[in-house]
């Protein structure tokens, strides 16, 4: 290189793209100076016309130290110079340095000597505005420091999405040494994560430039390979000054513990929201069978793959359980429900089925203690305590069955039957909060079981007393063709004070009685067979209808609280005439061959036991072919309709004269009672038929 600083144009010159500034020597702005033997400036760089002041034509060729330096510090410019010159070495250091303009500079010089091919010797120098390279050193130092010394993991990746550098927290959240990462493909590097999921934000970014922030990842790394954990990932595009994108920068945080906190939250108010919604769909009826579909239901999907619930048959039965079980229990299956098709269900005892399962059985543990069974991890040994029979084993098995529940049904301290629980493509076992839950919806659906288990055993009851108390079949009329019906109310409570007879007189008479002892459930039963007792023993004194119901007033009265309405009647063949009295009674129909059917406008008189009322007695004829119908409210009364609108109802239905009377029973209660009604009914027709013909009573 000669004095005028041009290399020799033999010398071969590296070949570069052109590239924009912005690279690091370009933001500290270094200046290059070339000084050759004498001090003279040779060279001279934009940058150092830059920092100093001066152009490229006014520094070539003029000495550096008398240009830059200031007089007191010549002398040891010199000797330093001299120093570098002569092979003792480079120098650098802070210097003041003069600027063009006159202000002194702090600058940090690096110098060194140069020797071309002819062995010409010059003296390089390289400077930096100190306060710039000792923000950019400051900047450095923190970031390094950031880096190395952060907890949260930090990951350079360039544009190929090979690691170019991680540090020591994410060589710990990895369980990977950096030397594992640097160099490689994200998938080669951390195979045991999402990293389809990684580099498609990655090069999303790349392409973009919008950072990707807490991005949630979950999953297990060789750093801890048990447990599952949650990172809050984001990620950042690297870009030089000039723009130029580096790569990805990326960063990663254990969130776990507040990932287990949100998914605990989650499943809190999952929970919450099923308890709920069990509070309002187990129960809704008194009906035994529904309540326990209703559970079953309510537990699939989101407590089990399949639910099964068994009452203890002694308990149907009427007899209580007792405190402490022992032995085998005999299971009566009341529901099966499954979140989606499974072999599974045809494992599970048919709804109505009745099995009786060893003391060594999962289920009768459960019953036995009155504790929770739970196999959080069900084994191949396991299967025969829980399935039925060793065929139910094997489609457990082949269902694929790998957790088991069973939690006891326990209402007022009494042990009523199981809810049996199994999962199956739900992946967690059972665990301590699923216990809970599912002991909170059977202590809940208990309850309701145990209502509807009393409901029916009070129903029966009533109905067997009100039943043992309705007419038998009575002998065939001389002139009288009878049919009748009684249905229950369907609430146990509501069962129990209509009735009906037919009772044979003297001299070819019948009576015809229909009463409705108001209130509810045995009391009303038990008053009303006190009342047909006496009505009956009335009606053997062939006294007239008023007077037999001036007798029953008294007796109701004497009886205490208690209301009733009746409608008695006498009918006589031979002269083809009907008497007949009413105690508050809803009127009797009277159906006449040609002609519509009439409402008979009788004295109302007061329901029985108000005391001290007047009732009086009405004739009426019923010729061969007319028709007499007797009826309690319940058939025609509702909460939606005007009695009147019912009774014009009941009209239009009788104006059939030619069916038969079971056809005619069965098209009144077809055509107005609806299901749930909450009321019985008691229902007598009477025609009248030409003596000599066989009469008959038809029932139902």
């Amino acid at each position: 290189m000669g004095a005028s600083g041009s290399f020799p144009p033999e010398r071969a010159q590296p070949r570069a793209r052109p590239s924009e500034p912005g690279g690091l020597m370009d933001v500290l702005r270094v200046a290059a100076v070339v000084l050759d033997a004498d001090g003279r400036i040779a060279l001279w760089s934009p940058q150092a016309e830059e920092l100093f002041g001066y152009t490229t034509g006014e520094a070539l060729g003029r000495f550096a130290g008398r240009l830059l330096i200031h007089e007191q510090h010549q002398n040891l410019v010199r000797r330093l110079f001299a120093q570098v010159m002569a092979g003792e070495g480079s120098w650098a250091g802070v210097y003041p340095v003069r600027h063009k303009d006159g202000r002194t500079l702090l600058v940090e010089f690096r110098n060194m000597r140069l020797e071309d091919d002819r062995k010409g010797l010059y003296a390089l120098g390289l400077a930096t505005d100190q306060a710039t390279l000792r923000g950019v050193e400051r900047d450095l130092a923190l970031s390094t420091r950031l880096i190395f010394q952060s907890p949260i993991g930090l990951a350079v990746i360039d544009t190929d999405l090979r690691y170019v550098m991680v540090n020591p927290a994410l060589e710990r959240i990895n369980g990977l040494p950096a030397a594992e990462h640097v160099g490689r493909h994200v998938r080669e590097a951390v195979p045991f994560l999402d990293t389809d999921a990684i580099e498609s934000a990655m090069t999303e970014v790349l392409a973009t430039g919008i950072p990707i922030l807490d991005q949630e990842s979950v999953g297990r790394t060789p750093a801890d390979p048990d447990q599952e954990h949650a990172w809050s990932v984001s990620f950042y595009r690297l870009e030089a000054p000039n723009g130029k994108v580096l790569g990805v920068a990326t960063s990663v945080v254990d969130v776990t513990m507040r990932h287990r906190a949100t998914t605990e939250a989650a499943r809190a108010r999952k929970l919450l929201a099923l308890i709920a919604d069990a509070s309002i769909r187990i129960g809704t009826t008194l009906d035994l069978d529904q309540t326990a579909r209703e559970l079953a239901e309510v537990s699939v999907p989101e407590l089990a793959d399949v639910a099964a619930v068994d009452v203890l048959d002694s308990v149907l039965n009427g007899r209580s359980a007792t405190a402490i079980r022992e032995g085998s229990a005999v299971f009566r299956a009341l529901a099966v429900a499954a979140a989606h098709p499974t072999d599974a269900l045809r494992a599970a005892d048919p709804p109505g089925d009745v099995a009786r399962y060893e003391a060594d059985r999962l289920v009768t543990q459960c019953v036995n203690t009155g504790l929770p069974v739970r196999v959080s991890h069900v084994r191949s040994d396991d299967l025969p305590r829980i399935a039925r029979c060793p065929e139910a084993a094997t489609l457990l098995s082949d269902a694929g069955v790998h957790s088991y529940l069973a939690v006891p049904l326990i209402a007022r301290g009494e042990v009523l039957g199981a809810l049996d629980l199994k999962r199956i493509r739900n992946p967690e076992p059972f665990n301590a909060d699923d216990e809970v839950l599912a002991g909170e919806l059977a202590a809940r659906a208990a309850v309701c079981i145990d209502n509807a288990r009393w409901y029916q055993q009070v129903r029966n009851t009533a109905l067997t007393l009100q039943r043992s108390l309705l007419p038998q079949q009575p002998p065939d009329q001389l002139g009288l063709e009878v049919a009748y019906r009684y249905l229950p109310a369907q609430a146990a409570s509501e069962v129990g004070g209509d009735w009906f007879d037919v009772i044979p007189l003297t001299g070819d008479k019948t009576a015809l009685v229909v009463g409705d002892v108001m209130g509810s459930g045995i009391s009303a039963a038990a008053t009303m067979g006190q009342l047909r007792t006496a009505t009956r023993t009335l009606a053997e004194l062939e006294i007239d209808p008023a007077r037999v119901l001036h007798h029953l007033d008294h007796i109701s009265d004497r009886m205490g609280q208690t209301i009733t309405t009746c409608v008695y009647a006498v009918y006589d063949p031979h002269d083809s005439q009907v008497l007949i009295s009413s105690a508050g009674h809803l009127p009797p129909v009277l159906v006449r061959p040609g002609l519509p059917p009439e409402l008979l406008d009788l004295p109302t008189g007061a329901p029985l036991g108000v005391g001290d009322v007047a009732f009086h007695t009405t004739t009426i004829d019923l010729r061969p072919g007319d028709q007499l119908v007797l009826y309690t409210d319940g058939l025609v009364e509702t909460r939606d309709q005007a009695i009147d609108e019912r009774l014009n109802v009941l009209l239009d239905l009788l104006n059939e004269p030619q069916r038969s009377l079971e056809e005619t029973c069965d098209v009144l209660l077809h055509a107005l009672r609806r299901p749930g009604d909450h009321d019985d009914v008691a229902l007598l027709i009477a025609r009248g038929t030409p003596l000599g013909t066989s009469a008959s009573l038809e029932t139902g």
